[in-house]
């Protein structure tokens, strides 16, 4: 009973990770974009806030695409048993 405990911890504990170094790959990302093309004034605190939506949207659905991905192969790990 410790034992799944432990392996939902971990699992958790893996998920926040992948969660928020996708977020950060994202952020990289979305810094190279040419802001001035899509606001007025790019440094407004409009554009900041939806730049920063924007950025926890799409690392979050990247993220969730790894963790289904990883899921999936841990499926087939048994599958092959």
């Amino acid at each position: 009973m410790n034992n799944m405990f432990q392996m939902n911890g971990l699992t958790g504990l893996f998920s926040i990770v992948v969660e928020l170094l996708s977020i950060m790959l994202v952020w990289m990302l979305i810094r190279e974009v040419k802001w001035e093309t899509f606001f007025h004034f790019p440094n407004s605190r409009k554009a900041q806030v939806l730049k920063l939506l924007l950025t926890v949207a799409l690392g979050h659905m990247f993220a969730q695409f790894i963790l289904q991905y990883w899921n999936y192969t841990v499926m087939l790990k048994t599958f092959v048993e």
